[in-house]
């Protein structure tokens, strides 16, 4: 079975493009362009993996990640937060709010497949609930 990946990412070409290559990689997609429906679908079906944009329209990243691990059902999902916000306070921030990675835009094709790939690793290995 592939790994799940939830995208959260209100840009559309960047959604296209990582789902185009999160797909050639082999994982199955669903993606979300606000973060009402983010939320939503991450708490409906929770994902193997969800790449979350930090700003994102109705709720923003952190908005999701808070909700997200304040329920049951989006405990233990693995969380890449994506963003152009670089700063230090930003990703300090992220991480506080649950978030297990945190990756700036721009970023390499090899760079976000390989930390997918570590957080649905971590998710595979983790403790069954």
């Amino acid at each position: 079975m592939a790994t799940r990946v939830l995208l959260a990412e209100d840009e559309p070409h960047i959604a296209e493009t990582l789902t185009f290559l999160l797909e050639h990689a082999g994982y199955e997609v669903a993606a979300a362009n606000n973060g009402k429906q983010a939320l939503r679908r991450a708490l409906a079906e929770p994902p193997d993996v969800m790449v979350l944009d930090m700003i994102l329209p109705e709720l923003d990243g952190y908005e999701i990640l808070q909700q997200l691990r304040a329920d049951e059902r989006g405990r233990t999902v693995p969380v890449l937060m994506l963003t152009a916000k670089g700063q230090r306070v930003d990703r300090e921030t992220a991480l506080e709010y649950g978030a297990d990675m945190f990756m700036t835009k721009p970023f390499s094709n090899a760079e976000i497949t390989a930390a997918i790939a570590r957080l649905a690793e971590r998710r595979s290995t983790a403790t069954p609930e």
